[in-house]
């Protein structure tokens, strides 16, 4: 039999150990946060047209890149200062971060949640945002919008933080960085305004669909994976040292002693915010979207991300459902009736959610009064009465906080038409306008040829069959720009000429030949692409129909397209068998 062997370790040694352990996991979680950044690049290309992939993609690097570098020389010394400033610290001299190496763990620890809450953003104001207005917001965000808001909460040298001495908790960021991104992205696409063609001037909505539901689905899924360093490693000290024991040095568990509570509330947060969505998909619309559920996986996490150190396991079963069923629900709202154009959702995902979490989490306290006896681990309902009142106003706060810093910005970008990109570059696409790169240069299509009509009724369109355009049959030809089929095809119906052929195409006219790079080489590109409209009418003039189709085609800009009438010599329906008019 072997002696165990035993060595004699120093306080010293002891408390290096920890250091070691303790950085260890720090970073570890910091690189998990990070990889998020893939997630939501993925998960906002894939809900943009193909014609704004390279724009957002480049949004979310450019989100990363300049972020890092102003919340090493601005945003942490902000959050310092501000924090100790409200919450009675010492400010003095001005501190940014320590001299240490976990100090510099935990400042990049700090920096990956702040640049989480910036690149949210860039999905609310997806397809007409300028790029320099959002960077410079990207700036302004990581200097000073993020960094005010985690100083009230979580930092405050020599200090408490001010809404935490006040009772506000927040663990994992669920309205420092998700509502903050959440609230921020809504504020933004307020202020920019809607896509084109989002809204027919009867206020009725377009729906305008991503390229790649693929894309999306794979970032929710990355997202998930990185939540868990996001939730979890917050617990960011694992071993704690205590060299001040009488009976020599105590090592012991620091955050871990609630590190698997956290894990397991994450997992079931993440699962029923699924399910909500799923839910209220099916009884809005009778099927399971799949859009929904990946949004809802993200509300779910989100609602148990501010409370996740302090809810139950029902607790997060229940945030985790309530914060799914309330994304499809906060999403019609704010395109229907507030009539604001956020493309990838983040209010619902990141706002509300996050929100709701924080507001409603006193009812499954893990501190509060059980009530329901044990039935899954700390009752049904287990209510910290106290904790509402600092919850409601810790999240008033931060959202008058948030929607006015950012209303400031990009109001005013937007007051010396700096906010927004032309027409002409939404219409052809950021990719082009904005890099001048083509994200499927060789095996792209036009965007998906929506309709973005809709019908009052439930009538059953007719065929033609007729005397008109004398007594013979007319082919209507359109060579079109694809974002106007929506007002084509309303245009048709309304003169009783609903039937069409739709098909996508691309080719050259009059309109002029771009410039594209691929790797810093440039080529041309002079195949545009379009729709092709094709109407066969009999009892329907052919001029009412070119009429029909040429005003609602007009923009008035090179590129437009073009309408030709052919006479058809004879049709055969199949299914009759009926030939000449009758069969059209």
């Amino acid at each position: 039999m072997i002696e165990p062997v035993f060595l004699e370790v120093s306080a010293g040694d002891l408390e290096s150990l920890a250091t070691g352990m303790n950085l260890m996991w720090a970073l570890t979680v910091t690189f998990l946060i990070f990889f998020m950044h893939a997630g939501f690049a993925m998960l906002e290309a894939g809900q943009v047209r193909s014609k704004n992939v390279a724009n957002q993609l480049t949004k979310n690097m450019l989100t990363w890149a300049i972020g890092i570098g102003v919340f090493f020389v601005i945003g942490m010394g902000i959050s310092n200062n501000v924090g100790s400033l409200l919450g009675g610290g010492d400010s003095s001299p001005l501190t940014m971060f320590g001299a240490g190496s976990f100090d510099w763990a935990m400042w990049l620890f700090s920096a990956v949640f702040a640049m989480t809450a910036a690149t949210i953003v860039s999905g609310a104001v997806a397809g007409r945002a300028k790029l320099r207005a959002y960077v410079t917001y990207t700036f302004l965000l990581a200097a000073v919008i993020y960094p005010v808001v985690a100083a009230m909460v979580w930092y405050a040298p020599g200090g408490e933080p001010i809404l935490a001495a006040f009772g506000f908790a927040d663990f994992a960021g669920g309205m420092v960085v998700h509502g903050v991104g959440g609230v921020a992205g809504l504020t933004a696409a307020w202020i920019l305004g809607a896509r084109m063609d989002k809204y027919n001037d009867d206020g009725s909505v377009n729906i305008i669909p991503g390229h790649s539901m693929t894309f999306a689905v794979l970032g929710t899924l990355i997202l998930c994976f990185g939540w868990f360093g996001f939730n979890v490693g917050t617990a960011a000290t694992v071993v704690d040292v205590d060299t001040g024991a009488a009976a020599g040095e105590v090592v012991g568990l620091a955050d871990f002693e609630y590190v698997g509570s956290v894990a397991m509330v994450t997992a079931l947060g993440m699962g029923l915010g699924a399910i909500g969505a799923s839910t209220i998909s099916v009884f809005m619309n009778g099927k399971v979207d799949t859009l929904y559920v990946a949004n809802g996986m993200l509300a779910g996490l989100v609602g148990v991300t501010g409370p996740t150190d302090l809810i139950t396991p029902m607790g997060a079963i229940a945030i985790g459902f309530l914060a799914g069923a309330q994304l499809p629900i906060v999403f019609k709202f704010v395109e229907q009736r507030l009539k604001i154009d956020d493309v990838c959702a983040v209010f619902p995902v990141h706002g509300t959610a996050g929100m709701l979490g924080l507001i409603i989490y006193p009812l499954w306290s893990i501190e509060g009064t059980a009530i329901g006896g044990s039935v899954i681990a700390g009752g049904i309902l287990s209510i910290e009465a106290g904790a509402f009142v600092p919850q409601i106003t810790g999240v008033a706060v931060i959202t008058i906080w948030t929607v006015l810093a950012t209303a400031a910005v990009w109001g005013a970008f937007k007051a010396i038409g700096q906010a927004r990109v032309t027409s002409d570059h939404e219409r052809d696409g950021l990719d082009l306008a904005e890099h001048g790169v083509d994200t499927y240069p060789e095996f792209g299509q036009p965007d998906l040829a929506t309709d973005g009509g809709y019908t009052d009724d439930d009538s059953v369109i007719r065929a033609d069959g007729g005397e008109p355009n004398d007594g013979e049959i007319k082919m209507i030809t359109a060579i079109v720009r694809p974002d106007r089929l929506g007002a084509i095809k309303q245009s048709l119906a309304e003169i009783g000429a609903p039937s069409l052929t739709v098909t996508n195409v691309s080719g050259r006219g009059s309109q002029p030949a771009k410039k594209g790079q691929w790797r810093g080489e440039e080529y041309t590109v002079d195949l545009h692409q379009k729709v092709k409209i094709e109407c066969v009418v009999a009892d329907i003039p052919a001029d009412e129909v070119v009429d029909a189709i040429g005003t609602a085609a007009n923009t008035g800009e090179p590129g437009d397209g073009k309408i030709f009438v052919i006479p058809v010599e004879d049709a055969y329906q199949v299914r009759t068998e009926k030939t000449g008019p009758d069969a059209v």
